[in-house]
């Protein structure tokens, strides 16, 4: 496979996943608070890394680190559970809805980070694609925005919350990006989720995991799972990909959860905790508008280059 390919593959994999992890998010609001769950999530996915990295003797690589990437390793764990803290916080000001909308900044802060730190570059229409892009973002989710044109100081305090939340999340990418060159996408994710789980401890209720059904067990440890899969899917991309193209990949989640709940109405499970939500012509549009956005970004860059031996040629 191609570097491009293993981008868009890799990339498509966390799309996916972060895609219906809320539907899961949602189902474990009835048996554990959101802080136990992250720990939760952290400590499994850390566990699991601790085991592969161990057996296959891949742990030697820290002994090649400086004290630079070792700050920037806690400061990675630090910011991605900044990130998890302060979304869950945001629910408190913001509908689940209105905090996803605004949530959507965090792909441009990644997008902008990249060309700042890592001078990556972009062409006008990549650009332009990219202001499509938060264009069909703003109309998939008109209907979270009409009802709050007056905003009021609660609501101005979640979108405070929140904006701090994505820029979080794309200062943990951004330094992920940053420690590929010493060290490997799996070290990186165990040092990240070790900080994490470590700073979560103190915030978790130890007594609501053995009182976990079946049911909510296999729903935390999707959750769980569903954390090393993307996260680790994502630090994959960012080797092949520029951050800007994941990005841009990555922003397309609230459409997939969107899709992935309206499948779960249609099958008639959990009536009582997911609702179906209707969409209108102007959500449709943005659907549209934000697919086309990503299409073009990641197929044009590829069909200009087929096009330039023809040209020479010519």
């Amino acid at each position: 496979m191609t570097n491009n390919k293993l981008g868009l593959l890799y990339s498509s994999i966390t799309l996916l996943f972060w895609g219906i992890l809320p539907i899961a998010l949602k189902l474990s609001e009835k048996f554990i608070d959101a802080t136990s769950l992250s720990w939760f999530r952290f400590f499994i996915a850390f566990i699991v890394i601790f085991i592969l990295q161990l057996t296959s003797n891949s742990l030697q690589q820290f002994r090649k680190i400086t004290l630079k990437e070792v700050i920037k390793l806690l400061f990675a764990g630090v910011f991605l559970t900044l990130n998890y803290v302060t979304f869950v916080l945001t629910l408190k000001y913001l509908s689940p809805g209105e905090a996803q909308l605004n949530f959507q900044v965090a792909p441009f802060f990644l997008a902008f980070g990249s060309l700042l730190f890592f001078k990556e570059r972009l062409t006008a229409i990549q650009l332009s694609c990219l202001f499509t892009l938060a264009v069909g973002i703003i109309l998939f989710f008109h209907p979270n925005i009409s009802g709050h044109i007056n905003t009021n100081s609660k609501v101005l305090i979640g979108v405070g919350i929140i904006e701090f939340s994505a820029m979080s999340w794309a200062c943990y990418t951004l330094l992920q990006k940053s420690l590929m060159a010493k060290l490997s996408t799996s070290n990186v994710l165990l040092c990240v989720f070790g900080v994490g789980m470590v700073l979560l401890t103190p915030l978790t209720d130890f007594t609501r995991l053995s009182t976990l059904t079946g049911f909510d067990w296999a729903i935390a440890l999707f959750c769980a799972l569903n954390t090393l899969i993307a996260y680790s899917a994502l630090a994959k991309a960012l080797v092949f990909w520029p951050a800007a193209q994941v990005s841009a990949v990555v922003a397309v989640a609230p459409v997939i959860s969107f899709m992935s709940s309206a499948f779960v109405v249609t099958m008639g499970w959990w009536p009582n905790i997911i609702k179906a939500h209707s969409l209108s012509s102007l959500s449709i549009l943005g659907i549209i508008v934000i697919v086309g956005s990503v299409a073009t970004m990641q197929l044009l860059p590829h069909l200009l280059k087929k096009s330039k031996p023809i040209e020479q040629l010519n």
